[in-house]
């Protein structure tokens, strides 16, 4: 008993709160900034629409900007009880400096995402120039769709589709087979997660392709997904379900 109100005094504390809180206010700030992009896109005229076709620097870093602020709105809702308990076992364990600790882990975390937006966004443009996409960032070729989606399902049964998925669904696990002291560590941690976390995730991100990059529809119902995946006691066979119905799907839109 003495314990278990340890326990929720340690996830109730003000730090955690304020945690809590933060993580909430980046979630929404960054679907605010999708939905208000989507609408902008929206009632923009097919012929301005059509100009974004040739990229400049500036349009190449706007899209940059755009895919990492839509990983961090996708992301962080599952991401967040690895974040927490990287807190409260630091806390626990009285180290110095939780609080930076803890945002240093989030860098680490996003910065995974940033560099697999970097790829992301170089792909949307090979994608564009070659005209597998049409001007509102979705695909128009029916076989790469399909490719595309086979692909990804294939993929939700690989090794490291699963491998991935195990360290994500277990934060408990990761913490203590990769726990690093100090802040430096803490960026580290960041930064591993991270990469598990893309490794869980990246084909399921290609998808964006298929259905469209600003399909709001479509980054939500891919989120929740990944929520899930991760958080239900059945994720694992739940991911795939899902590659069986990707694979299922691209076939039929190929033949």
């Amino acid at each position: 008993m003495a314990s278990s109100r340890m326990a929720y005094r340690g996830w109730m504390s003000p730090g955690a709160v304020a945690t809590w809180l933060g993580l909430l206010m980046i979630t929404v700030l960054s679907w605010w900034y999708l939905v208000d992009m989507a609408a902008g896109m929206a009632e923009m005229p097919a012929g301005n629409m059509m100009s974004f076709r040739h990229w400049t620097p500036g349009y190449f870093v706007m899209m940059l900007v755009m895919w990492s602020i839509m990983m961090v709105a996708m992301m962080t809702p599952s991401a967040a009880p690895m974040i927490m308990l990287y807190r409260q076992v630091a806390r626990k364990n009285r180290l110095a400096g939780v609080g930076m600790g803890t945002a240093l882990f989030v860098a680490g975390y996003v910065l995974t995402w940033v560099v697999f937006s970097l790829v992301a966004t170089t792909l949307q443009w090979l994608l564009e120039e070659s005209a597998l996409l049409s001007a509102r960032m979705a695909s128009q070729n029916q076989v790469f769709s399909g490719v595309v989606l086979i692909a990804a399902g294939i993929y939700q049964f690989s090794p490291l589709k699963q491998a991935c998925l195990r360290r994500c669904r277990g934060p408990l696990l990761f913490i203590t087979r990769y726990w690093q002291s100090g802040l430096s560590g803490a960026f580290v941690m960041g930064l591993r997660h991270g990469a598990y976390c893309v490794g869980c995730c990246a084909a399921l991100m290609a998808l964006l392709f298929v259905g469209g990059v600003m399909d709001l529809v479509v980054i939500a119902g891919i989120a929740v997904l990944v929520l899930l995946e991760k958080l239900l006691p059945l994720g694992e066979s739940m991911s795939k379900v899902v590659g069986i119905l990707a694979i299922a799907s691209g076939v039929v839109m190929i033949v």
